[in-house]
């Protein structure tokens, strides 16, 4: 008799015995996530950033460096900003826009380890119409009753009293809509974050797409609730990160040093 050994899959993020084994973890799936967001075509110039709280230094944040494209980004790369927006490690400049928007989100969310914003191309186009996200298909149910509108674009956002509007209209959300100017996702990961913020492009094209061609139907808000249970939890996008995350280190495993 032939004995199967089924492989053993861990659906909750992982656990650490250090804070310095904790802080490369959350750098690698950063670099990775960066990685991730340039071969999807989310780069834009000097514009987008992800964000992770530092593991022992909670009001610190590690981030991507001004200037670098995404597809370069390794961990090593990353810099980690202070609340007053100096870098403390790292030799490059911090975006000051990445600083502004990422500083008030994490000190208004304290259970936010990472943050996401790109201008990504679908995600800024549906942004122009100032409305949230239908629920069109079972990946947007993930966003259901869970997204906010920031009604109101100023220009770059380089001031904190601005940024705190931001953080207070996402509220315990996991993502916002900026109008005029692009998505922001959060996470209690890194994964989870850039889970969130790729799934919701995507929801952003498809409504997109499903609107120029005719005329959608909506999920009933009872069968849209259940299925926000079911795909939108925080859990479920750590672990929808995880297929993506192997992807990108199996092609491009400098990105971990």
């Amino acid at each position: 008799m032939v004995t199967i050994k089924v492989p053993q899959i861990s659906f909750t993020p992982p656990t650490f015995t250090s804070v310095k084994e904790e802080r490369l973890h959350r750098k690698q799936r950063l670099a990775a996530a960066f990685r991730l967001f340039g071969r999807f075509g989310f780069s834009e110039g000097i514009a987008g950033h992800i964000t992770a709280r530092d593991p022992e230094y909670h009001d610190h944040f590690w981030v991507n460096p001004l200037g670098m494209h995404f597809s370069l980004i390794r961990a090593s790369d990353l810099i980690l900003v202070n609340p007053t927006g100096e870098v403390v490690e790292g030799s490059k400049p911090v975006n000051q826009a990445a600083f502004t928007i990422h500083s008030q989100i994490h000190a208004a969310r304290p259970d936010v380890i990472a943050a996401a914003h790109a201008h990504s191309p679908y995600g800024k186009s549906w942004s122009s119409l100032g409305r949230l996200l239908d629920p069109l298909t079972q990946d947007a149910c993930a966003f259901y009753e869970d997204h906010a509108l920031f009604d109101d674009y100023t220009g770059v956002v380089l001031a904190i009293d601005e940024a705190k509007r931001i953080a207070q209209n996402l509220g315990d959300k996991k993502a916002a809509i900026l109008r005029n100017h692009g998505l922001i996702t959060v996470g209690h990961s890194v994964d989870e974050a850039a889970w969130w913020f790729i799934t919701m492009e995507r929801s952003c094209h498809a409504q997109l797409m499903a609107e120029a061609a005719g005329k959608p139907i909506l999920i009933e808000p009872e069968c849209a609730r259940l299925t926000h249970k079911q795909v939108g939890s925080h859990q479920l996008g750590w672990f929808s990160f995880q297929p993506l995350y192997d992807l990108i280190v199996s092609k491009e495993a400098d990105l971990l040093q």
